[in-house]
């Protein structure tokens, strides 16, 4: 491998800092929610909670669209790769708008699966960049333990 190719690929493993400070800061309401909801003020716990549930969607929503980003930017698009995009997003979507008929530990758990089958999924894939599945791996565990918390709370209810 030639110096400029290694370069590359190291350039490529890196994740510059401005990555990772808007990354953790698009993870914070997640434990900032889980926290609320556990341990806040009695008033303040629904609307965690809704905080919570809502954070999941729009950040499944987001995962999704980076996906859907990646594939759309290729000279060809794969059309099974542009549909396993909004799997993530319609799946955070339906358990949202299923609240009012599902108990919150269904709900709790189909987020954390949502998450992992993401997670998954970005791994398996060999057309990101060299740092995407360390990024995914960190943000992905700060969400899952934010909503492992709350689903054990939920369980013992």
């Amino acid at each position: 491998m030639d110096l400029h190719a290694e370069s590359h690929l190291q350039a490529e493993a890196t994740t510059p800092a401005p990555l990772w400070a808007i990354a953790l800061a698009g993870m914070t309401p997640f434990p900032a929610a889980a926290l609320v909801h556990l341990y806040g003020p009695a008033d303040l716990r629904a609307g965690a909670l809704t905080l919570l549930l809502t954070w999941s969607a729009i950040m499944l929503g987001f995962l999704g669209g980076i996906r859907w980003g990646l594939e759309s930017g290729r000279a060809q698009p794969r059309w099974t790769r542009l549909a396993q995009s909004v799997i993530s997003p319609i799946a955070g979507w339906s358990l949202l708008f299923a609240r009012d008929s599902l108990e919150t530990a269904w709900m709790l758990g189909g987020l954390i699966a949502a998450f992992i089958l993401q997670w998954l999924y970005d791994h398996t894939a060999s057309e990101v960049p060299a740092r995407y599945p360390r990024l995914m791996t960190v943000l992905t565990l700060g969400a899952c333990l934010s909503l492992s918390l709350v689903l054990e709370q939920a369980l013992r209810l």
